[in-house]
């Protein structure tokens, strides 16, 4: 009998020890209670099997290597391909970008765009954003399964329900199709010629009005599981077309925070989890276009918002006139873009390799990519700590 109690109490012993490395409150227990007493009701419990033991340790961080990363701040296109299968779209899948964009080119209908979406994401590394510019009215990549769907300008008639009721239908409709990302609404004002740059894109030609009526269609999507995209940061109705070449806008830097706040403020509210930075040029932020100026992120950041920002898509000539689209890339994240949009998947590996580079030369900070890699992986609804440490 002593040698059988003297085996029972090392037990105890040796159970105590171990339940106070993953416990102070079992440790301080522990350390209290000598040898020979009886073990704290917790110990006995997991002896007995009646209480579970504590819960594992969290394995260490592991970095992820600088390359995927990086290819996480890409969003890119999958060219004409119409199938996750096709040559460019595996590519861009198994590159590991943060998400791709889904255009005209790649529509047929909607078992079809239903496969590719499934497909795309059954063929990337981690999880893949899969995005779509679906404005309504002439912004349409949709249409032929959608159908004709009116402009923001004519929704913007209606009264702010039943502008979210819209969206909510369509972002029914959308995540039905596999999409949990699309760029709109515009918040842009524009009270101009319904085929100008913005025009009937927009939903109303005062900022306020634009605004809020931008932010009504923001929750519908919401509503329906579809994350929204408020653009162009920070504003840029009236203006002339970026996808032209460079467009310059000389508002004093008062007149444009203020239509910044009362166009974008609304959609903040409505909970917006990605926006949109501009093309132009606002001389009162600085003299690079306001997606590569860093003026233009610390102005967004002023309203507190905290989500993901993203370039417009570079491919357009207010960019490609002076920089290219790996050089630009490179540039935007270190002005502040935490996800970088390019329609030309054929350029996302040179995309991913420009970061690189510009983190290897010291240009690029690689807190700052870690910064962004962390607001993507969140969007996602993923632990940034299964890629970023720190």
């Amino acid at each position: 009998m002593p040698i059988l109690r003297s085996a029972v109490l090392g037990l105890l012993a040796l159970a105590g020890v171990a339940g106070g490395a993953c416990s102070s409150a079992d440790s301080s227990a522990g350390s209290s209670a000598g040898v020979g007493d009886a073990a704290s009701p917790t110990t006995a419990a997991r002896i007995a099997g009646s209480e579970p033991g504590p819960p594992p340790a969290s394995p260490p961080c592991k970095q992820a290597p600088l390359e995927a990363r990086a290819a996480t701040l890409l969003v890119v296109g999958i060219g004409d391909a119409t199938t996750a299968g096709s040559p460019l779209a595996s590519q861009v899948s198994a590159l590991g970008v943060g998400g791709v964009i889904v255009l005209g080119p790649n529509v047929r209908d909607a078992p079809q765009v239903r496969a590719l979406s499934a497909g795309l994401r059954q063929r990337s590394p981690r999880r893949l954003l899969v995005a779509v510019d679906e404005e309504g009215g002439r912004v349409s990549r949709l249409r032929p399964v959608l159908g004709t769907t009116p402009s923001a300008r004519s929704l913007g008639q209606r009264p702010l329900p039943a502008i979210t009721d819209v969206a909510a239908e369509r972002g029914t409709a959308l995540r039905d199709l596999g999409f949990d990302l699309i760029f709109a609404p515009v918040v842009d004002a524009d009270g101009g010629a319904a085929g100008a740059a913005i025009g009937d894109r927009s939903f109303a030609a005062a900022p306020a009005e634009a605004g809020r009526r931008a932010g009504a269609f923001a929750e519908g999507f919401r509503r329906a599981g579809v994350m929204p995209t408020a653009k162009h940061f920070p504003g840029q109705g009236g203006l002339a077309d970026s996808h032209d070449g460079r467009v310059v806008s000389n508002t004093p830097l008062d007149g444009l925070k203020a239509n910044a706040a009362a166009g974008f403020t609304p959609a903040f509210q409505a909970g917006v989890p990605v926006v949109m930075m501009s093309h132009v040029t606002y001389t009162a932020l600085g003299p690079l276009p306001a997606s590569l100026e860093p003026a233009a992120y610390r102005l967004l950041r002023s309203f507190d918002f905290k989500g993901v920002a993203v370039t417009d898509a570079l491919g357009m000539s207010a960019i490609t006139d002076k920089w290219s689209i790996p050089q630009a890339t490179a540039m935007a994240v270190a002005a502040g873009a935490d996800m970088v949009l390019a329609n030309q998947g054929d350029q996302a590996t040179a995309m991913r390799d420009a970061i690189v580079a510009a983190v290897n030369s010291g240009r690029l900070p690689e807190a700052r990519v870690d910064e962004a890699v962390s607001r993507v992986l969140a969007l996602r609804g993923e632990d940034p700590a299964t890629m970023v440490c720190g």
